[in-house]
């Protein structure tokens, strides 16, 4: 019985660890999707000082956009209360990418997927530019 629970303890202690760090990231921004509540939904971007961002209808007709900022990332919360059911994306770009994002809204709620749908990496980025040859 000890052994289950010491096991299961590990394991419980394993799955926290790679979420933490799954959400912490280094890189880029990571879009993470803090809670949808009725019709509203609220996302966290992280390492992101400054961002464009743009929700744009399936015909890709652009219906809202802002340049958002924040000291150590960017939280935002939508009212999506007055879009018409349907399918609808979240277009995120930073210095180094551009990202889109599903948002479904039915009756009664909006989803914002976790997991791009797209994601574009800008080719003036680069780093380093020089290439070597042999």
């Amino acid at each position: 019985m000890k052994k289950i629970i010491r096991l299961s303890l590990v394991a419980a202690l394993l799955f926290t660890g790679i979420s933490t760090y799954a959400i912490d990231g280094t890189a880029d921004f990571n879009l993470h999707v803090i809670k949808a509540n009725g019709k509203m939904i609220t996302f966290g971007l992280n390492q992101t000082q400054k961002a464009y961002l743009a929700i744009y209808d399936k015909d890709g007709s652009l219906i809202y956009s802002e340049t958002a900022s924040g000291k150590d990332g960017i939280l935002r919360t939508f009212s999506l209360e007055e879009f018409p059911e349907g399918t609808y994306f979240l277009e995120v770009e930073n210095d180094a990418k551009k990202a889109k994002y599903e948002i479904t809204i039915t009756d009664d709620s909006s989803v914002l997927s976790q997991k791009a749908v797209s994601s574009v990496y800008k080719a003036d980025f680069a780093k380093n530019t020089s290439v070597a040859a042999r």
